[in-house]
């Protein structure tokens, strides 16, 4: 099991989970609760190169069409195959079975350049939710 208070997150909502020079990316609970009625999501492909803070893919809801953004650069090397599948994956459990992409980290020092837990926490409290 991920526990969330170990993962790193962007402001854009999407949490790193960091292994050796590989981080698996998804999105945070807050993110799905506020998407609702998840229907389709579009992940990169595999060799695909991400660039900090640039778009990745799509997440559709009833609601909206919502931009994913990498929270670190790097080469995507695995993505899940099972969300792309079935997206309902990040709605049960958007840290472990939902999962979206796994990446070979191009420059380390991107991970310090996120919030960790508490301070995640605290951005979605002034958000206002």
């Amino acid at each position: 099991m991920t526990d969330p208070k170990t993962l790193k997150y962007a402001a854009t909502h999407e949490w790193v989970h960091l292994e050796g020079e590989v981080a698996t990316i998804g999105i945070s609970r807050f993110a799905v609760d506020q998407l609702t009625d998840l229907i389709m999501i579009d992940l990169p492909a595999v060799g695909s190169k991400l660039v900090s803070g640039k778009g990745f893919g799509e997440i559709e809801s009833v609601k909206a069409v919502s931009d994913l953004y990498a929270p670190i650069g790097g080469e995507v090397v695995e993505i899940n195959a099972a969300v792309k599948s079935n997206v309902q994956f990040l709605a049960e459990d958007p840290y472990v079975k939902g999962w979206l992409i796994k990446v070979k980290v191009a420059d380390p020092s991107d991970i310090a350049k996120l919030l960790d837990y508490e301070a995640y926490q605290r951005q979605v409290a002034d958000q206002g939710h």
